[in-house]
């Protein structure tokens, strides 16, 4: 009986524990316009994120509450946006060793 009891219990809390998390940080719906700017030329562009479609650009991504991440076929460029501290880093591959771009994003709360 103490043991069912105990077990039951600890079922509880870990399905309070679970649920907890999905409450305090609902995901984003529906789609932003992101302005993001390059650190040394001072050029500015938008991004347009889909959070239901997982794409950014019409580009599949991987979108977490850390960070986006995903590749543009056009450029080849490897981009993550970290949501935390707004920075923006591309990695392009080429023969030649590729070179890494890093930016400024503007991300609305």
């Amino acid at each position: 009986m103490i043991v069912r009891r105990r077990l039951a219990v600890g079922i509880g809390a870990l399905a309070v524990g679970m649920a907890a998390p999905a409450v305090a940080s609902e995901a984003r719906h529906g789609e932003a316009a992101i302005t993001c700017t390059n650190v040394s030329s001072g050029t500015s562009w938008q991004i347009r994120v889909d959070y239901d479609k997982s794409t950014v650009d019409s580009n599949p991504a991987r979108i977490s509450e850390a960070e986006i991440s995903w590749r543009d076929a056009t450029d080849g460029g490897n981009y993550t946006l970290d949501r935390k501290s707004e920075k923006l880093t591309v990695v392009v591959a080429s023969s030649t060793g590729g070179y890494s771009l890093f930016h400024r994003c503007r991300l609305q709360n």
